[in-house]
């Protein structure tokens, strides 16, 4: 475990030092979470009674996801993986005594949480104190933030399960490109990141409540915003751990295989 210890903390202090892009970043989602949740208040004045949770609530899921983003975001996945797949610089790795799979899970999610790091507080200590409806609201008591916190590193790990998914298929393809895109463009449209889940048709929302992308960011957010009762949050947090459990022995079986038929440079 030390060597794998090794490996996040220097990716996560390697993080930490790209201030100038954070400081880049926090005020693009400060200004595109302003953008969003003026554009839900146009619609919910048009009919407010259309709408599955209330605009106070929406706003909160807004402003979480932003402050959020680095976790969750499909689009934040390692390229230096997908160059050394391609170019052959993989070689290296395999000679490595560790196992790959470990490595990049440790390597991806030091990645995600020192970008989280840097750029959630902010977020979070303004929207705090913005006015009502438009700022970020408490939670409805202390259980329902235990659970939002418990959520949220279940959601992150199947993220950054997922994208070792589509490491693992990269092995497989003459380019990663393909893969990686299908992968982006499901993942923000089934996990809630363009819409949230609730806004979408209630037989279209059971389907997709059942999903992987659902148990990323779809729970912890919509856990903390209040828009679950007590048998949807139970059961979402049981779909979490399954789908957790079945990502990461498919990245395992995929990377494997992957590592005993990788060819580099003909041999």
């Amino acid at each position: 475990m030390k060597k794998y210890f090794a490996f996040f903390r220097l990716r996560f202090v390697m993080g930490l030092q790209y201030r100038a892009a954070a400081f880049a970043g926090l005020i693009t989602q400060f200004v595109w979470g302003a953008m969003s949740i003026f554009t839900y208040r146009a619609f919910y004045e048009s009919n407010p009674a259309a709408f599955p949770m209330a605009f106070g609530a929406t706003a909160t899921y807004i402003w979480l996801q932003q402050a959020f983003l680095a976790l969750f975001a499909a689009w934040m996945v390692e390229y230096e993986i997908f160059d050394s797949i391609v170019g052959g610089s993989i070689a290296y790795e395999l000679c490595r005594p560790i196992g790959i799979y470990n490595m990049w899970f440790v390597r991806s999610a030091a990645n995600r949480l020192s970008r989280a790091v840097l750029r959630c507080l902010p977020i979070l200590i303004v929207a705090a104190f913005l006015p009502k409806p438009y700022g970020l609201d408490a939670p409805a008591d202390l259980w329902h933030f235990v659970l939002f916190a418990v959520t949220m590193i279940l959601g992150f790990t199947v993220t950054v399960a997922f994208c070792m998914l589509v490491y693992g298929v990269s092995f497989f393809t003459v380019s990663p490109q393909g893969v990686r895109i299908v992968f982006t463009c499901s993942v923000e449209l089934l996990a809630g990141q363009i819409i949230p889940l609730p806004f979408f048709p209630s037989g279209v929302q059971k389907v997709l409540e059942l999903l992987p992308f659902a148990a990323m960011e779809n729970v912890p957010l919509r856990i903390y915003s209040g828009s679950m009762d007590s048998e949807e949050m139970i059961k979402a947090i049981v779909l979490q751990l399954v789908w957790l459990a079945a990502i990461v022995l498919a990245g395992r079986l995929l990377c494997g295989r992957g590592e005993k038929k990788a060819v580099i440079q003909g041999g």
